[in-house]
């Protein structure tokens, strides 16, 4: 029997965390407005960088932005706005001008939580039988929370982005929480189990691991989990990362899925096409926001 949204969500410990504004400064730059935050989550002061359109009112769609991971510990949220290398450009000046609010906020042990090490932190909770990934999660469904709550967006109209460990992050939270109307998601969607097989799960961090998962689920299941809501997929066919077999594994069952249930399942692969973005990928992604939000 596939595995269901609660089962999904007690398997990888998804927590329920308040939210609240504590601190923001607004500055205005060329067509957009930035918003740096301060939110209290749970016992934690978090930061989040949103952009925004400048001089339109009412309630916007709006994207909920997973950083990526790269190895660089320093940059969390800041990929808003300074982008990545494997990225055509920075996504908040895009998404802002494209008429949505978006958010992004630090990450457990990224950008100002990069305190302690990313092996530091994962050891210390599977110990006590919890993961780092579930701690990332249950913070991103708490920025959702606040997302959903602000006057200028629409909670009807919240859609979910990320590229690499964003990308795990956008779909898995989507596949859990149905108030991600739609996602869209880069580079890193791909079987576990035939990732093992091939020995490329090793590429991928520490934080990824949640005990016990496989015996239950893949990555296609919950990828499934997202239906009927739309989900655009993009992947590059020479990406280490998410090796071909691997994404025809989770592809398979995530299409079947909306093969049954209905809904909108999209698909970018790049032929000859590492871990980035391309510009096939960026017009796919932005067509698709404005199609589904």
């Amino acid at each position: 029997m596939p595995i269901t949204r609660d089962r999904l969500r007690q398997l990888i410990g998804l927590a329920e965390r308040p939210v609240t504004l504590s601190a923001a400064q607004i500055e205005q730059r060329d067509g957009y407005e930035i918003e740096h935050l301060s939110l209290r989550i749970g016992d934690e002061e978090v930061r989040g960088i949103l952009t925004r359109p400048l001089h339109v009112e009412g309630r916007l769609p709006a994207i909920l932005y997973g950083h990526s991971h790269g190895g660089r510990y320093d940059i969390g949220a800041d990929e808003l706005l300074d982008g990545r290398e494997y990225l055509l450009d920075p996504l908040g000046p895009v998404f802002a001008r494209a008429g949505y609010v978006t958010l992004c906020i630090d990450m457990p042990v990224f950008g100002e939580r990069a305190t302690v090490s990313e092996g530091y932190a994962a050891k210390a909770l599977l110990w006590y039988g919890r993961g780092l990934f579930a701690e990332m999660l249950s913070d991103h469904a708490s920025a959702l929370t606040y997302l959903a709550s602000r006057p200028d967006v629409n909670p009807d109209r919240i859609g979910a982005f990320g590229i690499s460990m964003g990308c795990t992050l956008s779909y898995w939270l989507a596949a859990m929480d149905e108030r991600i109307a739609a996602v869209a998601h880069l580079c890193c969607f791909a079987d576990l189990r035939k990732m093992i097989e091939l020995g490329a799960h090793d590429g991928h961090g520490i934080y990824l691991v949640v005990p016990g998962l496989l015996n239950e689920a893949d990555a296609g299941a919950i990828g499934a989990l997202v239906a009927p809501r739309p989900q655009l997929i993009c992947i590059g066919e020479a990406d280490a990362l998410s090796p071909p077999e691997a994404v025809a594994l989770a592809w398979a069952e995530t299409s079947e899925t909306y093969a049954r249930t209905g809904g909108v399942l999209e698909k970018v692969s790049e032929p000859g096409v590492g871990h980035r973005e391309t510009l096939r990928m960026r017009e796919a992604m932005l067509a698709f926001f404005a199609q589904h939000l």
